[in-house]
């Protein structure tokens, strides 16, 4: 495994791949990967420490709660001299009375995040989290039911629910915290309240939208850790135009699947010469392109079995060259597959 990076000034470092949880969480809720089985489930996260990388990313959403037991019984059967970071999050919740099988609400209020925290650290057996993070921006949801239906709060104010995570840091039950999926905007108004010590945006070859907030996090001291660097498996180079996904996989209806899937498929192509030299498979060179972009901490990377953890992660100690990055940097042009900036400025 590759040498490890500061996640922001929190004193963490961090290989540059993650283990990431959402593909375990099994069916039965919104937007499962379909059903799982949970002995080859632990058995993947215990063979992801094995193989050096020293951080699990996973939430309470992930099957409403199951993916966070998963990581908990894989932790509780490692030393504890041998366990990994453990990073979840918050704000992305089903209320009493809701269909598991609906959108989940985004609900920031204080009393939810305390209680979302105390029932993640039951399900992870641990005592402290090392980072916790806002799912996404509250926008205001149904809160209770009685006989005349929900009743429908108000979003709740970014200054105070990040003010609400920094108690949390303060109070030890914490020892960092973060914003996923939140924009420059909103992490210029968070770092007011509270330093922000790391973010966690989407970020891979075909989706680069996040750039302007990577940009910020270089330049705030705040780490940065993306998630779907392999764009939910169009990078891998094993999806094929002809594979039909089930209809309990939430990518079945995914325009990065349907409509956008030729020129993503044609940018997987133009992948395959540079994976041939260093004669390694297309996943780590997505995935080292994803960890060489300025100002990214790490990656996190699903997988459902050992097996497939062994096909991506030598990526963390892959460096492609300037001559590699400019060739993927045409290719992302060429095949106008997905949005954002095909190379930071440096490149």
């Amino acid at each position: 495994m590759s040498t490890t990076r500061s996640l922001g000034v929190t004193g963490m470092d961090l290989a540059a791949l993650g283990f990431g949880t959402w593909v375990l969480a099994g069916a039965g809720w919104q937007y499962s990967w379909g059903a799982t089985d949970d002995d080859d489930s632990v058995a993947a996260i215990r063979h992801a420490v094995d193989r050096g990388l020293n951080w699990i990313d996973t939430a309470p959403a992930y099957g409403l709660g199951h993916a966070e037991s998963l990581v908990g019984r894989a932790l509780s059967e490692l030393p504890e001299g041998e366990r990994p970071y453990v990073f979840t999050k918050t704000g992305l919740i089903w209320e009493d009375g809701d269909d598991p099988a609906g959108a989940p609400r985004r609900i920031m209020r204080p009393d939810a995040v305390r209680r979302e925290l105390e029932q993640s650290l039951r399900r992870l057996r641990i005592e402290q989290v090392d980072l916790y993070q806002v799912h996404w921006p509250d926008t205001g949801a149904a809160f209770d039911y009685g006989s005349d239906g929900p009743v429908t709060a108000a979003a709740t104010p970014l200054e105070e629910y990040w003010q609400v995570m920094a108690d949390l840091r303060k109070e030890g039950k914490v020892r960092a915290i973060g914003l996923s999926n939140h924009d420059v905007g909103q992490l210029d108004r968070a770092e007011v309240v509270a330093h922000v010590d790391a973010i966690q945006p989407p970020f891979s070859a075909i989706n680069r939208s996040a750039a302007a907030e990577i940009a910020w996090a270089a330049a705030h001291s705040t780490g940065v850790i993306v998630y779907s660097p392999l764009q939910s498996g169009l990078l891998t180079g094993a999806h094929r135009a002809d594979r039909v996904l089930g209809a309990d996989d939430w990518r079945s209806g995914s325009p990065d699947f349907t409509t956008g899937l030729a020129a993503n498929l044609a940018l997987v192509e133009a992948l395959r010469p540079i994976a041939r030299r260093y004669e390694v498979g297309v996943a780590e060179v997505a995935l080292a392109w994803v960890t060489a972009w300025p100002g990214v901490t790490g990656a996190i990377v699903g997988a459902r079995t050992p097996a497939q953890i062994d096909g991506w992660a030598g990526a963390g100690a892959l460096r492609l060259d300037s001559d590699d990055l400019a060739t993927i940097a045409a290719a992302i042009t060429a095949t106008g597959a997905g949005v954002g900036p095909a190379a930071p400025e440096s490149v």
